[in-house]
């Protein structure tokens, strides 16, 4: 098991993460080593795919206890099957959607607060006529998912 297992500067070239994030990450539980009878770190192959995941996960807007979360599911001790990533894809697919929704309508959104002009939506007699979006909360109510205010342009 030690030839074939990786120094945490192997798996940090292999990630592109550093030193300190790996042990972080390990600390965290989403990854885990053994030691050698040198006392040296050591990781399984499969641990590269585990902190691969992680990097990904965080850069779709997954936050450290979604990602904690989703990598407890996989098994220590032997690589993560297609079934076991799909299983989390399954998962992580839906939050996606939510999120590109989102953007989507943030998108949209922008794009006719500023082909109107005014950029407020205190003022706003387009999307927020006598701030009508202040009833709903706090925030940015429209981009939140509240439904826009019909308009008789």
């Amino acid at each position: 098991m030690e030839k074939r297992a990786l120094t945490i500067g192997d798996v940090a070239r292999r990630t592109g993460l550093s030193v300190s994030a790996i042990r972080f990450y390990e600390d965290r539980g989403l990854v885990s080593s053994f030691r050698t009878g040198g006392n040296q770190r050591r990781f399984e192959r499969a641990e590269i795919r585990r902190l691969s995941f992680a990097v990904i996960a965080q850069q779709l807007g997954l936050t450290l206890a979604e990602i904690e979360a989703e990598l407890s599911l996989l098994p220590h001790g032997r690589p993560p099957t297609s079934a076991d990533w799909q299983k989390i894809s399954a998962r992580i697919r839906e939050r996606l959607n939510v999120k590109i929704a989102q953007i989507e309508r943030t998108r949209d959104l922008l794009d006719g607060c500023i082909g109107c002009g005014c950029l407020s939506m205190e003022r706003c007699a387009l999307y927020n006529p006598g701030d009508r979006a202040a009833r709903g909360g706090a925030g940015p109510r429209y981009l939140l998912g509240d439904p826009l205010p019909r308009t008789d342009r």
